[in-house]
């Protein structure tokens, strides 16, 4: 059996997932857009997809983006890892909020009710793309409206999908949760170290 891949590249800016694969013992290199890209765009959602889809899709189409970053920048070829989160209540994705008001409504939404978080991830090496998708559940305890403004004004919602984060001050708020905490984070481990097993990333 070949030795695994001294390194991965991480085509991801959330620290907590560079966070969470050094908690897997994986050497990782960051692999970011460039600034002529339009990273935002690949999050657009398509009218009446449904938050699976979406969330495979983005997931796909950050992997593409990557795999050619790689190439264009001419680095050592190693296996790209991408990955994306959405948060949704039925069929509505609840993705990162604009503004704070956005925050506070998503949030407002989610308050006394549960909701699915599904995190998609894609790792490939230019031949082969080995795909996952984690599913939890997430419980929100209700939250009166100071509660909603003083955790919006924190500053934590921004850039969290859903407007929240599981290992943020938002613990607080979130009575059960049935799935993978990893996964909510970000970065579902099980899955990921499976995919990385699979293209020997990983022992």
């Amino acid at each position: 059996m070949s030795a695994p891949n001294p390194f991965i590249y991480l085509a991801s800016q959330s620290p907590r997932r560079s966070q969470l694969l050094v908690q897997l013992g994986v050497e990782h290199r960051l692999l970011l857009p460039d600034a002529n890209e339009d990273s935002e765009a690949l999050e657009a959602t398509l009218p009446r997809e449904a938050p699976l889809a979406y969330v495979q899709r983005v997931t796909d189409l950050k992997l593409q983006a990557a795999l050619a970053r790689l190439r264009r920048r001419q680095l050592p070829l190693a296996p790209v890892l991408c990955s994306d989160t959405t948060v949704a209540l039925g069929r509505a994705i609840l993705g990162k909020p604009q503004d704070a008001a956005d925050a506070a409504r998503m949030l407002g939404r989610l308050a006394g009710r549960s909701h699915r978080v599904l995190t998609a991830i894609a790792v490939g090496d230019g031949a082969r793309v080995v795909r996952a998708c984690s599913v939890s559940r997430v419980k929100f305890a209700p939250l009166s409206a100071d509660d909603i403004a003083a955790y919006v004004a924190s500053g934590e919602p921004m850039g969290k999908a859903g407007a929240y984060a599981v290992q943020g001050i938002a613990a607080a708020f979130i009575a059960r949760i049935e799935g993978s905490y990893s996964g909510i984070m970000g970065l579902p481990l099980f899955e990921t170290a499976q995919a990385l097993r699979a293209l020997g990333a990983l022992e």
